[in-house]
């Protein structure tokens, strides 16, 4: 069986971090061992919210006590997203060490979380830099928007093949596979969203629906269906195209509903047997 560790935020009500991710994945058929970096009670766009941040020590005795099983050679992926902090992303990429000693074949999917278009930054300073010149560069696979793309690169990107130079610029610095989200380019159609994945074999485009809303914990996600994708579907653009049908029906339901929060369990076929097929397009 599939398995994934997967160190990220979590929170009681709603669906962030590891409460966005661990259940589509385990809905797919992946054993997910989660690792908790925060516990909230809600997710930070209310405003408000209540919980303790985990230390990296912490951390440490929790990946400490899984290997102490003698089980992390299981581990086919490790996934990360938010990290609050500098130290805590250190004890992150000593995990992933970790595991890639006890196992070389484990994939790091690292969901760069740092900023958006509209947002700017909004993670502790250092940990964009730390993101940047640390962790990218150990990642096998990394999800970046279209914001951390251009930071992750120094890169001003609007056209669709200053994207393709950015991610080419960003493998360069060590991750073989890059899927860059919510991509904004010159070649795009009014209402609509735009994926793009790039691997050694080719660049793939997928373009879906626009729908006018923003949704917290679409990218954690996003990053958990692609990681389970790329390591259970044959090549990148299958899982590019997977990761597409899967999160547009979850999107899809939710702004149907009418509901703050992704829809997780209600549209739990959606992510079994996604209601919509999109196809991707081979740039090169």
């Amino acid at each position: 069986m599939t398995t994934i560790l997967s160190i990220q935020s979590t929170v009681a009500y709603g669906h962030a971090g590891n409460s966005a991710a661990v259940f589509p994945m385990q809905r797919l058929g992946v054993d997910v061992w989660p690792v908790i970096t925060v516990h909230f009670s809600n997710n930070t766009s209310y405003g408000t919210w209540r919980g303790p941040l985990l230390s990296a020590s912490d951390i440490h005795e929790v990946v400490l006590g899984i290997d102490e099983r003698g089980v992390l050679d299981r581990v086919d992926g490790v996934l990360s997203g938010y990290q609050g902090a500098v130290d805590v992303g250190g004890e992150i990429l000593a995990a992933v060490a970790l595991v890639k000693e006890r196992n070389p074949a484990t994939l790091y999917c690292c969901d760069p979380v740092m900023g958006d278009v509209d947002r700017g930054f909004f993670v502790r300073p250092g940990v964009p830099e730390f993101l940047r010149d640390e962790v990218a560069p150990k990642a096998d696979v990394i999800t970046p928007n279209h914001f951390e793309l251009n930071f992750l690169t120094g890169t001003v990107s609007t056209t669709l093949e200053e994207v393709l130079d950015a991610i080419d610029r960003l493998r360069a610095s060590g991750p073989r596979v890059v899927l860059a989200t919510s991509v904004v380019h010159d070649r795009q159609q009014p209402g609509t969203l735009d994926m793009v994945a790039v691997d050694d074999e080719g660049a793939w485009l997928v373009t879906t629906p626009l729908l006018d809303r923003r949704f917290t914990g679409s990218g954690d996600l996003t990053s958990a269906i692609f990681l389970t994708a790329l390591l259970t579907e044959p090549g990148t653009a299958g899982a590019l195209e997977r990761t597409a049908n899967i999160v547009y029906g979850v999107l899809k339901a939710t702004t149907d509903a009418g509901v703050r929060e992704l829809l997780l369990v209600q549209a739990q076929d959606e992510i079994a047997h996604p209601s919509h097929s999109f196809s991707a397009v081979r740039l090169r």
